[in-house]
């Protein structure tokens, strides 16, 4: 395997030079000390110039907003404020990719938002490639333009979302809301009954809506109906149970 134009095992310098990581799980973070320090011991440790820690540092801190906290020991930090610091620690040698090891894992709605909107900006600002694995798929979704699936050691997918998406027999929902009887629908599949509403899958490319509804209308009184997409998660579930039984 090659990545920005080496060898990471045989070249592992030159790669690891060129190469930022964040890992939700761990920190580089001085736990005892304020952000302030562990960014200093990083521009030692990696050897950046004054020019190009300070060039790297006043992007990344309007970027990311680390002023507020800068004087802030480590162990002072929410989540949110650690996985925005480890961001900037990873990106501050002005790395041409960035690996994002479960980025969202532990933080809470808000953090999360907070750190699709800083993928983006770094994205925006240096034009880095950031590759990121996680388990979960909707911030994913939201996350990555391209998304790479791997089945029995072989790449069985790569490319967009929405080119995933249209995958033939993803399909689409129905969600019924109805005079409480469930009708039962020969050319969509029932999921699930929850909080007063039906749910059904059914195929486009095989059943109009149009035709969905005639079927559902001759049966019970509508009060309410609207169709949508399948969560991320269960696309990608239904694609390797069908790769499993291929």
């Amino acid at each position: 395997m090659w990545a920005l134009g080496c060898d990471p095992v045989r070249d592992r310098v030159q790669f690891v030079s060129r190469t930022g990581v964040c890992f939700g799980q761990r920190t580089e973070l001085l736990w005892d000390h304020p952000v302030a320090s562990s960014f200093d011991w990083k521009r030692v440790v990696w050897n950046i110039d004054t020019q190009g820690y300070e060039r790297s540092l006043s992007v990344l801190t309007k970027l990311l907003g680390l002023s507020d906290i800068w004087r802030t020991p480590a162990r002072e930090l929410s989540l949110g404020q650690k996985m925005r610091v480890d961001l900037a620690l990873a990106l501050l040698p002005e790395p041409e990719l960035v690996l994002l090891d479960e980025p969202t894992l532990g933080l809470d709605e808000l953090a999360k938002r907070q750190v699709l909107e800083f993928r983006r900006a770094i994205i925006e600002a240096r034009g880095v490639t950031i590759a990121v694995t996680s388990h979960d798929l909707t911030d994913l979704e939201a996350l990555a333009s391209r998304i790479v699936m791997v089945h029995k050691g072989e790449v069985a997918f790569d490319g967009p979302f929405s080119e995933l998406r249209a995958t033939p027999g993803i399909g689409r929902r129905l969600r019924l809301r109805t005079d409480g009887l469930r009708p039962v629908l020969a050319s969509a599949k029932f999921l699930e009954t929850r909080d007063g509403a039906h749910e059904y899958s059914y195929d486009p490319s095989v059943t109009s809506r149009t035709a969905l509804l005639a079927e559902v209308e001759a049966q019970v009184s509508m009060l309410d109906v609207e169709t949508h997409r399948p969560p991320i998660d269960d696309v990608i579930a239904g694609l390797y149970e069908t790769w499993r039984t291929t």
